[in-house]
């Protein structure tokens, strides 16, 4: 047992080295595109993840199976993809969030026949939930079909994600409101699909792609719905999956750390006391990441109690945000205006993370935390 033990531990080791090869693959080609060309689907990159398996990582008997307890490898690979490329990052830890939703929800059936579009065609998986008010409406029409009505917001990854998993309100045939229903889209079966690319404007994380699509007139069958309805908002699997996003974020600061690093070696500007003093606490802040991520992933696959599980990813997410916040500030003044210059990657690098930072309800999270702390009477070295 021991001995197996060892080689699934050495296993994943070389997995996480072969993530830092991309990531330092998707760094290279970032900094080798042309001013403005970040606005296009990152095409080269998810080639080179797709060649190093990562697209199917997580799927039975694989390095980081969602049936073993790997949540810590998962996060330390979600960090590394963000640290390459953080329009990547978000499209790939969509992917990795389907995929958990189906091994959650899915049916024996729907796990090997989605899976499979995953080992055999290398489909990518998204998860789009976000909408206004032209939202989502899955009509049951009867004899095992559904009719989609309206359109979806921030589809990150757009029509190149293949297999989104996208949610609306499930009516019965009499019009009845049956709850929130996740239905998986063969998104590539669609014929001329309804994209609006002008919605997608942003600031930074332009490589997303993260468009406006209008689902209206797309027909399903009953296998492409997943879970039963209000599945997708399960906890503790809703609000624990925010650790993931902030890995990726992380990742982000990595880059924004190394970048500056190397700009004062460049300029031979490390041996300035204030800078010095500069990249010491980023140092710091991003080992403090570390150890967030690396204590969600082992508290995770604890199973604690689900107001715990919770909580404490709710303190990782705001410990995370604030860490890369302060990452941001301090290479700014690193840096300098002459470092927010093209070709220096500041510019991008600080627009991307900047951008993905915004994630909902972050007051919210934080709230939270401090109301479920007030209402325990275990020491502090005892609440989680």
């Amino acid at each position: 047992m021991e001995s197996i033990i060892s080689a699934n531990k050495n296993y994943q080791r070389e997995v996480l080295t072969n993530a830092a090869h991309v990531s330092e693959q998707l760094a290279t080609i970032r900094e080798q595109q042309q001013y403005g060309a970040d606005d296009d689907f990152p095409f080269q990159e998810f080639h080179e993840l797709r060649e190093a398996d990562l697209l199917q990582i997580t799927l039975p008997d694989q390095p980081l199976d969602f049936a073993t307890p790997t949540t810590r490898e998962l996060l330390n690979l979600l960090k590394l993809v963000g640290k390459g490329n953080l329009s990547v990052g978000r499209i790939y830890e969509g992917h990795i969030n389907a995929l958990y939703l189906i091994h959650l929800f899915g049916t024996t059936a729907q796990q090997q026949y989605w899976y499979q579009n995953v080992q055999l065609s290398q489909h990518l998986f998204g998860v789009w939930n976000t909408q206004m008010n032209d939202g989502i409406t899955i009509q049951d029409l009867g004899d095992g079909k559904y009719q989609l009505q309206g359109c979806k917001t921030f589809c990150s990854g757009a029509q190149w994600v293949t297999r989104p998993i996208i949610t609306g309100k499930l009516l019965s045939e009499r019009g009845e409101d049956l709850g929130w229903q996740m239905v998986v889209v063969p998104l590539d079966e669609q014929e001329h699909l309804p994209v609006d690319d002008s919605f997608w404007k942003p600031l930074g994380m332009k490589a997303s792609v993260s468009h406006k699509i209008d689902f209206s007139q797309v027909v399903l069958t009953d296998q492409d719905l997943l879970g039963n309805p209000d599945d997708y908002h399960q906890q503790p699997h809703f609000s624990g999956g925010a650790i993931r996003f902030a890995a990726v974020h992380l990742g982000g600061a990595e880059a924004i750390f190394d970048a500056t690093r190397n700009y004062l070696q460049k300029l031979m500007r490390t041996n300035d006391p204030y800078q010095q003093m500069r990249l010491g606490e980023m140092a710091a802040l991003i080992e403090s990441g570390n150890l967030w991520i690396n204590s969600a992933g082992e508290r995770t696959d604890g199973n604690l109690p689900s107001d715990v599980t919770i909580q404490y990813a709710n303190m990782v997410r705001t410990a995370i945000e604030k860490i890369c916040l302060d990452t941001l500030r301090l290479s700014e003044r690193c840096v300098g205006a002459r470092g927010l210059l093209y070709p220096e990657p500041f510019a991008r690098l600080h627009a991307d993370l900047t951008t993905y930072l915004r994630q909902p309800a972050p007051d919210q999270a934080l709230a939270q935390v401090g109301a479920y702390v007030g209402t325990q009477k275990s020491p502090a070295h005892d609440l989680w």
